[in-house]
């Protein structure tokens, strides 16, 4: 029997099977007016169904239907009876696993079992609760036979429905293996010639540790082979020197001109192969890392007018002037006035050398860059100057651009090397600018340094011009 009420949807008396039966078709009824899914709504017509009948028997079993307004929203059915009795724990886990919820509660002699299904339609609306309504009312006679029928019939729709779920998993398994089978073959794939990729790297490392291994034996074994020829090559030259400058001091024997000529000569000779073998010493030593270098105050004056003096009689043209600063305006620096001394002495000799007419000039400035002083020579010249194609090749050790312009100067090529090698040694760099016809721009920077305690080598540290 139907009881519509104002509060609740609708209350049902249940006595017999057949109310449970009205009951399950009621609650069908009700979730498919509520807009739940077909597999929702059998399932709280079964839980309906299997609460009920469990129940039956007892005095005064009652089913209310309520929907709850406040969120979230659900419709409710709650079974009451009395003389609290507990109903049997397995129908109330199959309602349980049935629908959202499902609650047992019992007091002051009676029970209840309360059932809740989610609604789909979140706010609350006076059309839903109608349509609920009216579906509890609505009430159409049948046997029992015909509610078998119609259990069975969403029974098949049920495995209908499953059925075609588990064709629609069984297929995205199948695809998903297949992209699993491509995915472990790109990655196999990806991994082999990731592996190929390792190999080659780790073979070009190893070659290039090898040629980097034979590179620095090289280089060792032109080092030793520098040093070794330099002291072989000292001891002579300087015998020849000094016997050359004991044949010109007086109380010795008589020359005539020609003889002194011949022996300045001589002396001028020995002088230029001891410089050289000098050179060749502090190149080998700046790349072993053996040249050691002793910061002191150097007073610029006497080194550029040292320089000045040597060059302008090593170099006596008509033709080309040699410009220097104003004495009074150079300063002193920290730095090694060896090391700056063959610096200079080396550009200026190359840039004299190759000048035909016009002017050699050395320009010297002073600012500071990152907090520290420093001293940039510039060093220009109206020579032939040197193609742009040799720009590259002009530090290169014994290398000498080739040309008319040599006009007889057949130098090592270690001029600029050293130079380069020199001053980098003190910190600071070497650049190079030329054009043929022109001439050529060197610019050496160099930063001034703290003092520091060092006592130099005198023999082999001697500054030489």
């Amino acid at each position: 029997m139907v009881t519509p009420g104002e509060g609740p949807l609708a209350v049902f008396d249940l006595s017999s099977e057949r109310d449970v039966f009205a009951l399950r078709r009621s609650g069908r009824n009700a979730a498919e007016a509520l807009g739940l899914e077909r597999q929702d709504q059998v399932r709280l017509a079964t839980a309906l169904s299997e609460v009920g009948r469990d129940r039956l028997g007892c005095d005064g079993l009652t089913a209310t239907f309520t929907l709850r307004a406040d969120a979230p929203r659900a419709l409710v059915v709650t079974f009451e009876w009395a003389g609290g009795t507990a109903p049997t724990p397995e129908a109330l886990a199959l309602a349980a696993r049935l629908v959202h919820s499902a609650r047992y509660e019992s007091g002051e002699g009676r029970g209840r079992i309360t059932v809740e299904q989610p609604s789909p339609v979140r706010d609350a609306s006076a059309s839903t609760d109608r349509a609920v309504r009216d579906a509890l009312r609505r009430h159409t006679s049948s046997t029992l036979a015909d509610d078998l029928r119609a259990q069975a019939r969403d029974l098949i729709a049920i495995l209908d429905e499953t059925r075609a779920q588990r064709e629609e998993l069984r297929r995205l398994n199948e695809e998903l293996e297949e992209t699993n089978r491509g995915v472990l073959a790109l990655y196999t794939e990806l991994s082999k010639e990731l592996e190929e990729t390792n190999s080659g790297v780790l073979a070009l490392h190893t070659e290039l540790d090898e040629k980097s291994r034979q590179l620095r034996a090289i280089s060792e074994a032109k080092t030793r082979f520098w040093t070794t020829i330099s002291h072989e090559l000292r001891t002579p030259v300087n015998a020849v020197v000094a016997l050359s400058r004991l044949l010109t001091a007086p109380g010795s024997s008589p020359l005539d001109d020609e003889q002194r000529r011949q022996i300045s000569l001589i002396t001028f000779s020995g002088h230029t192969l001891l410089a050289l073998v000098n050179d060749l010493l502090d190149v080998a030593k700046a790349e072993s890392g053996q040249l050691a270098v002793v910061w002191a105050e150097v007073d610029l004056r006497i080194v550029v007018g040292q320089l000045t003096g040597v060059l302008r009689s090593t170099y006596p043209s008509q033709d080309v002037v040699l410009v220097t600063p104003d004495p009074k305006t150079l300063p002193v620096v920290v730095t090694d006035e060896v090391l700056l001394t063959r610096i200079l002495r080396n550009l200026l000799s190359n840039a004299l050398k190759f000048t035909e007419k016009g002017e050699v000039r050395l320009e010297l400035a002073q600012d500071a860059a990152e907090g520290r002083s420093r001293t940039t020579f510039t060093i220009s010249d109206t020579g032939v100057g040197i193609p742009e194609d040799e720009l590259s090749r002009v530090f290169e050790e014994f290398y000498q651009v080739p040309g008319l312009h040599q006009r007889g100067y057949q130098g090592s090529g270690l001029g600029l090397p050293y130079a380069r090698t020199l001053t980098e040694l003190l910190g600071g760099s070497l650049t190079l600018t030329s054009t043929p016809g022109t001439g050529t721009y060197i610019r050496v920077i160099l930063p001034d340094r703290p003092v520091t305690a060092a006592a130099p080598d005198m023999e082999e540290r001697e500054v030489g011009l």
